[in-house]
């Protein structure tokens, strides 16, 4: 390529969504959706995917999910895409069945074949998830985006919403946050090399646990953690279980070592971090300047918030060991307050 692929896009990953706050706007004046009984999810709680029931049993799931490059290689781009896109079908406990290709490419300034390997990239991540890229659509754009229309499937007793938090409910983690802050650095062609792999090593890391965590009763309340950050995305959850959330800080996990630390000392970090703290940050406690570069900071493809019964603590992290998946405990869902975040 003649120019890297995050230079055509004003955004990167997930941080080219809509501010929160502006999306409640666009939701609230179109008042799109009609009265449907088998509709078991729909916008008006703000989850990660579309549910209606099928039968008795089983429910089917859509979602989609597209966005503007968020790094340069285009077979790490359709990777990441694809794997984002995946994980709100895991995120309400459901296993993915098929998936439909999203392309928006500026084809008089980046070369077709390029396109072609952000398809075999989220053919690769399809293939991992065991399902197939069955078509899709494409339009010729001012610059390049990229996604996947999902559809899953799940029993119905294995359904996970994000407004089912219970006060008492212990809030885990499964992936670290820092995706945004080195995303920026890939974008401003400041990415120390392996900082870039490292990042792109947990994008591309499926959260299909959640199709296990499905069958976990004593789990509450599940959403997937994106654009919207951490705080965006743990306020969503209070806001539908109309209940409140309290955090400690020091045990949210980030990138290793000195990844971010060294590009926050640069001022590197996404100019979304700040829209998502004004659209959001009256909810929270009071924040210094790291917690909210941290907690606000937009993720792209990352990890699964878990709200699980206190009583089934140590079932929880025993479950996880023998699946051999990382998870971090960061604070609990109290009764509703003023703030809906705390942070200690």
């Amino acid at each position: 390529m003649s120019k890297r692929l995050t230079e055509y896009s004003h955004g990167s990953g997930c941080g080219c969504k809509i501010a929160p706050n502006k999306l409640e706007e666009i939701l609230a004046a179109s008042r799109f959706q009609t009265p449907d009984e088998s509709l078991i999810v729909g916008v008006h709680t703000g989850d990660d995917a579309a549910v209606i029931k099928w039968n008795d049993d089983i429910g089917i799931i859509s979602t989609t999910d597209f966005f503007t490059p968020i790094v340069d290689d285009p077979f790490d781009f359709g990777r990441i895409a694809a794997t984002n896109a995946l994980s709100d079908i895991y995120a309400m406990g459901g296993q993915p069945m098929m998936a439909i290709a999203i392309l928006g490419w500026p084809v008089e300034r980046l070369a077709t074949s390029e396109a072609a390997k952000v398809l075999e990239g989220a053919k690769e991540t399809c293939n991992r998830a065991g399902i197939s890229i069955a078509g899709g659509h494409s339009i010729d754009a001012p610059e390049p985006f990229f996604g996947l229309a999902v559809t899953g499937q799940l029993q119905l007793t294995h359904l996970k919403k994000n407004s089912t938090a219970q006060v008492g409910d212990l809030l885990f983690l499964t992936k670290p946050l820092g995706t945004g802050i080195v995303a920026t650095a890939i974008k401003r062609d400041k990415v120390r090399p392996a900082d870039a792999r490292y990042a792109i090593e947990v994008m591309c890391t499926l959260n299909n646990i959640g199709s296990k965590y499905g069958t976990l009763p004593y789990i509450h309340a599940m959403t997937d953690v994106t654009g919207f950050g951490l705080a965006g995305h743990l306020i969503e959850m209070c806001q539908s279980a109309k209940v409140s959330a309290e955090i400690q800080y020091e045990m949210v996990p980030t990138f290793p070592n000195d990844i971010l630390p060294f590009y926050l000392n640069q001022f590197i970090f996404p100019d979304n971090t700040f829209r998502n703290f004004s659209s959001y940050g009256q909810k929270i406690t009071k924040l210094d300047g790291q917690q909210l570069q941290i907690l606000c900071d937009p993720q792209t493809s990352g990890g699964l918030l878990v709200a699980v019964d206190p009583a089934h603590r140590n079932d929880f992290v025993a479950f996880n060991a023998t699946q051999d998946q990382e998870v971090f405990f960061i604070g609990e869902i109290h009764p509703p307050k003023t703030r809906l975040l705390h942070v200690n």
